[in-house]
């Protein structure tokens, strides 16, 4: 799961975006959406007290993420199955309130912006709705990545753009070596031992998820 969005100048972050579309395009894969994300564009309106549709939208995500909770504990088939049978019919439920709120409230406010939002990333947001594997948010990836967050006045001595950009694609495998269940450590020793003779036609038996210790 990627980023909700990213903006970069045209010699910043251009070609660490071109990268990771290119892993988008490969095998049909698609963006899923944070729906923490678009939570908390409502949940800055309700704290401050600023619209109460805010508060409504709060508590229709809150039934989603209720059901989540109970479908933890489930199989990546059962957890599909609950999704469609309980969720499906509430987030469609929230698309129709969403756009008849949306005509309601003039353009620009704060509370426009919050469901402009949720309708543009709609498709996106909902990809949860179509795979038991894919999760609601990215609140777990982005926990995983606190640790380099908190350390960003670092990067800027990191050396050149190019050496944060590949410092970057480092921290991502690692961190994806560690959702995978692998020994970080043991990994990248592993990957770069066997990567200057692996085939490039055989390249990605060496990512995290196909990643199988040499015998």
């Amino acid at each position: 799961m990627l980023p909700s969005h990213a903006s970069f100048d045209k010699n910043g972050l251009r070609r660490t975006i071109t990268l990771y579309d290119g892993v988008l395009s490969l095998q049909g894969r698609s963006t899923a959406y944070c729906v923490a994300h678009a939570r908390r564009k409502f949940d800055e309106l309700f704290k401050a007290d600023a619209s109460p549709v805010a508060a409504q939208a709060i508590q229709r995500i809150a039934w989603l993420y209720s059901i989540e909770a109970d479908a933890r504990v489930l199989t990546c088939e059962e957890r599909l199955r609950m999704r469609q049978e309980r969720s499906q019919p509430l987030w469609e439920e929230m698309h129709v309130w969403l756009k008849l709120e949306r005509a309601r409230v003039p353009d620009g406010s704060a509370i426009a912006k919050a469901i402009d939002y949720s309708l543009n990333h709609w498709v996106g947001l909902g990809r949860y709705l179509l795979d038991g594997d894919v999760p609601i948010d990215n609140n777990y990836v982005e926990n995983r990545i606190r640790p380099w967050a908190l350390g960003r006045r670092n990067w800027l001595f990191i050396g050149s753009q190019l050496a944060g950009e590949r410092a970057a694609v480092v921290m991502s495998l690692l961190q994806s070596a560690k959702l995978n269940g692998h020994e970080p450590w043991a990994y990248l020793k592993d990957v770069l031992t066997r990567l200057p003779t692996q085939l490039n036609s055989q390249i990605e038996q060496l990512l995290p998820h196909r990643w199988q210790p040499a015998g």
